[in-house]
């Protein structure tokens, strides 16, 4: 066998961990030598279990691991090891770094910004909205944007970066060959071509509650810095904060208002140190050196519109509002209003400009 196919057999071991693996490759150094270690020398090891043992002896079919390892690029999925030069340098260096990992599409690339936009799954309309207008912006600067491809905040961080052609990538909690949640499957497709789908878990593994807590160290670990959107106090997304400060990331916060559930998680971490967000910029300027926010986008709108115009466009933000609330603070009646809006909108003029 080849010397990828031993990393391939070792990382299909079943149900036998990280730690277990590296117990191997710390006394045998290369799975090759774990492929031909002996039951007596297997028994010595610390933390090995007779049926981990039983399992090793077993599963030692050459023919079996060879063809199941060459079906891998029938199926359009890459196989990379901590040995590879292409497995991400930023992994290395984090709590239990996978000894392998399956890919579709790209790995994200090493010498680019990468940010974790993450949030809560069941996330508000105004999440959704901030969620895919920050993630455009970074896409546009030339940030890839890191998630989950779950429901609510990952979904929207994904599709935010691809409306404008960025790259952006998933870490799975289940196998690569597998679309969790089915809903995502068009984000799943899409970015393997711009980006890419990776996981830990070999093809066929199951989405099971406990392998994502594991899947967030890779999210927060090939990020150069994470931000949340939206959390509630106790919530899935702060695990990953807490293994990203582990790693020594920086973490912004979309600040929410007081008493919105989702917007405890987030607040809290304001409080604790986290770098508020209030605009593309409070990100950008901590990365792009001398950044400055440009106002000519926003001048050349403002030739554009006339007064009426001016002042329901002022009206306006990525927070949704009734009528009434823009009647109130722009003293205009309904009709005029909604003939403004009408005309702003045929005019592709949207809150995201402001």
């Amino acid at each position: 066998m080849t010397n990828k196919e031993y990393w391939y057999w070792l990382s299909n071991l079943e149900n036998i961990g990280l730690k277990k693996i590296q117990t191997l490759l710390d006394y045998y150094f290369t799975p090759e030598q774990v492929f031909y270690g002996k039951e007596e020398e297997l028994k010595l090891l610390p933390g090995l279990l007779k049926t981990d043992i039983q399992t090793i002896l077993t599963s030692k079919e050459t023919s079996k691991i060879q063809e199941n390892y060459a079906k891998l690029s029938e199926r359009g999925i890459y196989f990379v090891t901590k040995e590879d030069k292409e497995y991400p340098e930023k992994l290395q260096t984090i709590y239990q770094p996978p000894i392998s990992l399956y890919y579709k599409g790209s790995l994200p690339k090493q010498e680019k910004i990468s940010i974790a936009v993450i949030g809560a799954r069941n996330c508000s309309e105004y999440g959704k909205e901030m969620t895919e207008y920050f993630s455009s912006l970074l896409a546009k600067a030339d940030i890839q944007i890191i998630s989950g491809l779950a429901r609510g905040i990952d979904g929207y961080a994904h599709k935010g970066a691809l409306s404008v052609g960025g790259y952006t990538y998933a870490v799975e909690g289940c196998g690569i060959d597998i679309c969790y949640p089915k809903e995502n499957i068009g984000l799943y497709m899409a970015m393997q071509e711009k980006g890419g789908v990776l996981s830990e878990y070999a093809p066929g593994t199951c989405p099971r509650a406990y392998n994502f807590p594991m899947r967030n160290r890779l999210i927060s670990g090939l990020a150069d810095s994470i931000l949340v959107i939206e959390a509630k106090e106790k919530s899935g997304s702060l695990i990953t904060v807490d293994m990203g400060l582990e790693q020594g990331k920086n973490i912004y916060a979309l600040p929410g208002r007081a008493f919105d559930l989702l917007s405890g998680g987030c607040n809290n971490l304001i409080k604790m140190g986290a770098k508020l967000v209030s605009g593309i910029e409070d990100i950008l300027e901590d990365f792009i050196p001398n950044y400055e926010k440009s106002e000519n986008e926003l001048k050349n709108y403002d030739k554009l519109l006339e007064t009426d115009e001016k002042i329901v466009y002022a009206c306006l933000s990525l927070v949704p509002k009734h009528l009434n609330e823009i009647a109130f603070e722009s003293k205009m009646d309904m009709i005029k209003i909604s003939e403004i809006l009408f005309n702003l909108e045929l005019r592709e003029f949207t809150c995201q400009k402001i």
